[in-house]
């Protein structure tokens, strides 16, 4: 039997997990560590505190287990942060994350004055503040003293892999996110490493997900007590490892996740994309391509509500307070850290609306599970427009582990939603990503076949369909109607 470290580098924890040969999930640990807001909308973490949590976890994911069974490991991290290094290895400053909303003005320039037509051309999508690329901008400008300083450019989970194996690389799933990859052409594009004023060799070598990058240092081997052979895979962005655990490989599958963040992604064979949407396309781990639209807060709102304003952690007893759905009267925009897509908007803010001196804590909770829903749908609906026919999704994330939700959320969409057996979202992808690096399947889809199972499948109720679809149409049209009014605010 052999044994395969999957990791998952997330924003608020790392976790690890050991999956045996057979697909079986035999151990998991989870480490948390901190997020800085140094500024409002602002967002950052240190890299070094990704490794010591690593480092942690290790021992206690192996206690029970031989690591020089471990064959492969493989890491999903949080896409889009900005990690850069000196010539002597040297973190310069923490990391920009993903979520960080700092580049409003670089992210204007890149789509007003450089031009979302150009950008398209480029790399085959807009600019958004928590990309990359304007992140480079933003930190040329306002710290020019680290950016002089920058010799190697990272994303957060292409720190840990420089760590494990000393080699300077990312895949393209991840590195599509960065607006600085030509997607389309799978290579750097020269005029976006031109515009941002960095060369290609500052940028890491590029891979596909499941290549393999190196083996486990020596003296980390030793450390830990793996495998001195254990092999590296380059892994993949969270989104893109996440599919890979729900089997979403290959032409026209759709993965829904309900994380921190939330996302649609729908795997193609080919590139496809469009200038004038706020829509993501990306390469994806399995070698093709995927669509995706993501919005910035999802189980996020959940948390926050529950723990800051209800002060409960007991998310179980708020849903069984709910007992009618559809005809709700409050409506909640989800828009905590701004929003991605489809509004592209850092502006945006969270926000109740419909309140009246009958409206009950009930109430308010099932907006905010609605209002995330939404939000979801403004970006399925969007993906639908260009012809893609989504009649079904695999669901997974810390939310989909709500009944309630699963079927707010099916309905809503009007999909039918499947819970798969194993939901271990992008630690398990990885996981499978580094079985295969190490030879144990052939491709990933002799992979995902082997082990992906559906443990449920919510279909939607055509009564509350018509339900949510007019309370849809009340919901799309809050944003325009506030949208000139988050500026004034900001004022």
């Amino acid at each position: 039997m052999k044994y395969y470290i999957g990791i998952d580098l997330g924003t608020s924890s790392v976790k690890l997990m050991l999956v045996n040969s057979d697909g079986n999930v035999k151990n998991t640990v989870t480490k948390e560590y901190p997020v800085f807001y140094p500024h409002s909308g602002w967002s950052e973490q240190n890299p070094s505190d990704w490794w010591n949590a690593i480092c942690q976890a290790i021992p206690e994911l192996l206690r029970d287990y031989d690591g020089q069974l471990v064959s492969g490991i493989g890491i999903a991290g949080q896409m889009h942060g900005l990690v850069i290094l000196d010539r002597d290895d040297n973190v310069i400053r923490p990391a920009i994350l993903w979520n960080d909303g700092r580049t409003e003005a670089e992210t204007a320039y890149l789509n007003n004055t450089v031009g979302k037509d150009k950008l398209f051309e480029y790399t085959g999508n807009i600019a958004f503040a928590g990309f990359t690329a304007p992140k480079l901008l933003w930190l040329h400008k306002n710290e020019p003293e680290s950016f002089a300083k920058i010799s190697k450019i990272m994303l957060p989970k292409d720190y840990i892999n420089y760590i494990l194996t000393g080699t300077h690389c990312t895949d393209y799933s991840d590195a599509s996110g960065m607006l600085l990859l030509d997607v389309k052409n799978k290579r750097w594009s020269p005029q976006m490493l031109d515009i941002c004023g960095i060369s290609e060799s500052q940028m890491p070598r590029l891979y596909e997900s499941f290549e393999v990058i190196g083996k486990f240092k020596a003296e980390l081997a030793e450390k830990f007590g793996i495998n001195k052979n254990a092999v590296v895979v380059a892994g993949a962005g969270d989104n893109a490892a996440a599919a890979i655990g729900t089997a979403t490989v290959g032409n026209g599958k759709c993965n829904i996740s309900l994380g921190t963040s939330g996302t649609v992604f729908v795997s193609n064979d080919s590139f496809s994309g469009d200038e004038t949407q706020a829509i993501h396309s990306f390469c994806h781990a399995d070698g093709g391509y995927h669509l995706m639209g993501c919005i910035l807060s999802a189980a996020s709102c959940n948390k926050w509500f529950c723990d800051e304003i209800l002060n409960t952690k007991n998310y179980k007893a708020e849903e069984e307070a709910i007992s009618e759905l559809g005809k709700n009267e409050v409506f909640f925009l989800p828009y905590l850290m701004g929003e991605r897509s489809p509004i592209n908007d850092v502006n945006a803010t969270g926000m109740f609306i419909g309140l009246r001196p009958n409206t009950s804590r009930a109430d308010m909770y099932s907006a905010v599970l609605e209002g995330v829903a939404f939000a979801i749908k403004d970006n399925l609906e969007i993906i639908r427009q260009f012809g893609i026919d989504v009649k079904s999704s695999c669901l997974c994330g810390g939310g989909a582990k709500s009944k309630l939700w699963r079927k707010i959320l099916a309905n809503v969409l009007d999909i039918e939603l499947n819970v798969p057996m194993t939901e271990q979202g992008p630690g398990y992808g990885s996981a499978i990503l580094a079985m295969v690096g190490a030879g144990q399947f052939d491709n990933l889809r002799s992979a995902t076949d082997r082990f992906f199972e559906i443990k449920e499948t919510v279909r939607p109720d055509r009564a509350l369909v018509a339900l949510y679809a007019d309370r849809y149409e009340k919901y799309r049209r809050i944003y325009p109607a506030v949208k000139e009014l988050y500026k004034k605010i900001k004022e």
